[in-house]
């Protein structure tokens, strides 16, 4: 009687045993395909390719997958492999799973202007936007590509940039019968892909150096002069699509490109509602609107807030003939409407902030500064510092 109790117990034991054993193959395999599902998913969700460094060190970064080699990798990203092993500074030994490589972004695989040939294909490029930054920060750290560009391809104004934003900064050309990443593609950059276009024409292909040369309104690039005011970055109009809007006024366009890079040199004589659509010509040949405060005076919200200090000019091509004057302010939300007014002229614009004041030596002691559109109905034209009210 004891023998058979003593092996009924032990084929218990036995079968509980073997009832963990597979329990627990049966965790372990339901673990796996949930991974493995999660995994899919996570990759689903994350298959944008995202740009990382500044202007003339642009990359992307791959993690290498089982059965990659430095071959089939640089068929993906449209790179010569053998280009590769030296830009990552390693050797070109056999790929590991798991590593990390920097992907150059080239001339050859790398397109800000929409040019691509026929066995080619544009994959969109994404930039995170990070905590401060606004469009004239991101254009300038991605081959100075025109903000209007950059708005046209997010359809969105620089007034709608905020942290986490993603952002179109440009396509990599893939060769679509060898990359994988064309099957993602196939959005053209600008309309009419093959032709350099953009948000207006003949800006969108205008990148790097030959975009920031003295005077041309790319809509946003520096534009370099000898004086402190010319010298500060253009973050104009450029950054929100009014700039690029069909004018309002018939008046000629007046640019700000003089033979030494100077604002509108005249005083505004006139701010009346009257006078909206005179012009009056200025020493350097440009003209001063009067648009009775400008464009967005019917926006503004007195919220009770005012600062004082002295006004800083950055070059803009808005405003000159629709009267959207923008102004670059710390403190102050993007996209709202102040009033600036100068005491010693008498005269209130209203502006639209489009971010931060630059860090940099011109903006000590500034509290605010406006485009020379404003500054010129202002009766500013010719001063490179003065004082305003703000009130917000």
């Amino acid at each position: 009687m004891a023998d058979t109790q003593a092996g009924v117990l032990k084929f218990l034991i036995f079968v509980v045993s073997l009832i963990k054993k597979y329990a627990m193959r049966l965790r372990a395999t339901v673990l796996l395909l949930i991974s493995f599902f999660f995994v899919q998913f996570a990759q689903s969700q994350s298959n944008e390719l995202i740009v990382q460094g500044q202007t003339g060190k642009l990359y992307l970064e791959h993690t290498v997958v089982a059965r990659e080699t430095w071959y089939s990798v640089g068929r993906l990203y449209n790179v010569n492999p053998k280009e590769l092993g030296p830009y990552n500074q390693v050797a070109m030994t056999p790929l590991v799973i798991g590593q990390t490589l920097r992907i150059p972004l080239t001339a050859t695989n790398f397109s800000q202007d929409g040019v691509k040939t026929a066995a080619e294909t544009l994959v969109p490029l994404m930039y995170v936007v990070q905590d401060k930054e606004w469009m004239y920060r991101i254009s300038v750290n991605h081959n100075k590509v025109p903000i209007p560009t950059l708005e046209k391809w997010n359809h969105i104004t620089g007034a709608q940039v905020h942290p986490g934003l993603h952002l179109i900064v440009g396509y990599l050309k893939v060769k679509t019968a060898l990359s994988a990443l064309a099957a993602s593609g196939g959005m053209p950059a600008v309309a009419g892909a093959g032709t350099s276009t953009g948000a207006t024409a003949g800006v969108g292909g205008t990148t790097g150096a030959g975009a920031a040369k003295a005077g041309q309104s790319d809509g946003g690039t520096p534009a370099q002069a000898a004086t402190p005011q010319t010298r500060t970055p253009a973050h104009d109009g450029g950054m929100a699509a009014p700039a690029t809007k069909k004018p309002v006024d018939s008046a000629p366009v007046a640019t700000v490109t003089t033979a030494v890079g100077k604002p509108p040199a005249a005083k505004v004589v006139d701010n009346s509602a009257s006078s909206t659509a005179a012009a009056a010509t200025t020493t350097a040949g440009q003209f001063a609107p009067h648009f009775n405060g400008g464009a967005f005076k019917s926006e503004f919200i007195d919220g009770g807030k005012s600062a004082t200090g002295q006004s800083g000019i950055f070059k803009s091509t808005s405003g000159w003939q629709d009267g959207k004057y923008y102004a670059l302010m710390n403190n102050v939300a993007v996209g709202t409407i102040i009033r600036v007014s100068d005491a010693s002229t008498g005269k209130s614009i209203y502006a639209k902030v489009l971010g931060q004041l630059p860090d940099m030596k011109e903006s000590t002691g500034l509290t605010i500064r406006l485009s020379n559109a404003a500054a010129a109905e202002l009766g500013e034209g010719d001063a490179l510092k003065f004082n305003v009210t703000v009130a917000f």
